[in-house]
């Protein structure tokens, strides 16, 4: 038995815990794979699926295989505006929303990008214009890398802005 008065330390940062990086529940992201170089996202364990506003989406065959071609609507000054994507479509799955609506959706998969950290995902495709964020991260995406602390937003950083160009 230890009679050290010390208590011991976790080996754990204030950004990490258990080995999870704790985010907001709103943070910066960005999808390499689609050329978006940064994107706000709602992190929701309350969701399984993750999902992204794509407005417009249309399934083509390329060689043979089932594709999905779309649109994605975003703010980031340096991405133009509009992006035309295509990707191989994973699936057509039956997703219910938080309001209990249930939608057929075009999934893919894509590389999400955060906090220095890169690993797969699986994004269902649909029209959020009703939601205050663009993409939502569902609990699937995040499983064992993340941990939510629901009272904080940006917690792996704020959005770099580029300097103004002034003249003098």
């Amino acid at each position: 038995m230890s009679t050290d008065p010390t208590p011991s330390r976790s080996s754990a940062t204030p950004t990490e815990l258990d080995g999870k990086l704790v985010v907001g529940w709103k943070e910066w992201v960005s999808l390499p794979d689609l050329g978006v170089p940064r994107l706000m996202a709602k992190f929701d364990t309350g969701a399984r699926s993750s999902a992204l506003h794509v407005p417009r989406a249309q399934v083509i065959e390329i060689d043979g295989r089932a594709h999905v071609n779309f649109d994605l609507d975003t703010d980031a000054p340096d991405a133009g505006g509009l992006l035309r994507h295509t990707a191989p479509l994973l699936d057509l799955r039956r997703v219910k929303s938080s309001s209990g609506h249930a939608e057929q959706r075009l999934t893919i998969h894509t590389t999400l990008s955060f906090a220095g950290l890169q690993w797969q995902i699986e994004l269902t495709l649909t029209d959020r214009s009703d939601m205050k964020l663009p993409m939502l991260v569902g609990r699937s995406a995040m499983h064992s890398r993340l941990i939510i602390d629901p009272s904080r937003s940006f917690l792996a950083g704020r959005r770099v802005r580029k300097p103004s160009q002034k003249s003098r």
